[in-house]
């Protein structure tokens, strides 16, 4: 299982830092934070970057994220549309194979059924600007009560009859235990649908307290991530995991010891020897 670092995990820190930290410390792949990528290339390329990332021995794995797709007036979906056109576009030109995509929030007074035929549609339309440039989307569901989707169950449902081959999904530990998504989910899902794997951890807090900051490294926590794991093998999902942590604690600690005490615990927690893990630790 190859490992990746997630931008939001050091989000201080610029996009070049991420390279040298996830190398550094011994990473397959990276998640690229968009903003930073935005920032990185006002003076640079996508073919710099490109050339960074070889240096390295990085594989750009995605980039994050276009937020609250769905459900947004008409003159909000043209720049929704606008961005998928960008940041597909600049994924394209470095062999970055997902952009990451999010649910709107709860609209009012709508049903499971019209949740789901809104987003099918949403999904299909920003499918074809994405297919232009060879790149998949990764549809990831928020575990919070505003969020139109809200767990798997609901996620993968929209992703089968959205029915494109470059549409997936995305499972975070954090939504998938405070949505209460089921581990049924989970076993019933095609792991070539699985695009992307966040983990991370929390605190022990009520769900309904439970916020991205309160996220921790993995393994120190009260995720049930070896459970989820434990799912994963029964499906024979093992292609990647990336390591995206919300928590402004860790933003002030040098990006190069989090990124390193991250994947250490990363291994740990989902008993990766280090061969499996990609790269040394």
């Amino acid at each position: 299982m190859k490992i990746a670092l997630n931008g939001a995990t050091t989000m201080h820190a610029d996009l070049e830092t991420d390279i040298k930290a996830a190398s550094k410390a011994g990473y397959d792949l990276l998640e690229i934070w968009a903003s930073k990528l935005r920032k990185y290339l006002e003076t640079n390329t996508p073919r710099d970057l490109k050339a960074m990332l070889d240096e390295h021995g990085l594989e750009p794995y995605s980039i994050n994220s276009i937020e609250h797709v769905t459900f947004r007036t008409p003159e909000e979906y043209e720049g929704i549309k606008a961005e998928c056109e960008e940041l597909t576009s600049i994924a394209g030109a470095i062999g970055c194979p997902y952009v990451v995509i999010v649910p709107g929030k709860m609209p009012e007074g709508k049903s499971e059924e019209e949740i789901m035929e809104g987003s099918v549609e949403v999904l299909r339309e920003l499918s074809d600007i994405a297919a232009k440039h060879g790149v998949s989307l990764a549809f990831e569901f928020l575990g919070q009560t505003d969020c139109s989707v809200q767990t798997l169950d609901l996620c993968k449902e929209i992703v089968e009859r959205t029915d494109r081959e470059n549409i997936g999904l995305v499972i975070d530990t954090f939504h998938f235990y405070a949505g209460n998504s089921s581990f049924e989910a989970i076993d019933e899902l095609d792991p070539s649908k699985l695009f992307i794997f966040h983990i991370n951890d929390a605190e022990n807090l009520p769900k309904e307290e439970l916020t991205d900051a309160h996220r921790l490294y993995p393994g120190t926590g009260i995720l049930p991530i070896k459970e989820i794991k434990s799912h994963f093998d029964k499906i024979g999902y093992d292609r990647m995991v990336s390591i995206e942590i919300f928590r402004p604690e860790y933003w002030g600690h040098d990006p190069y010891e989090v990124a390193e005490k991250a994947r250490r615990a990363t291994i740990d927690v989902l008993g990766l020897e280090q061969g499996a893990a990609g790269g040394t630790a």
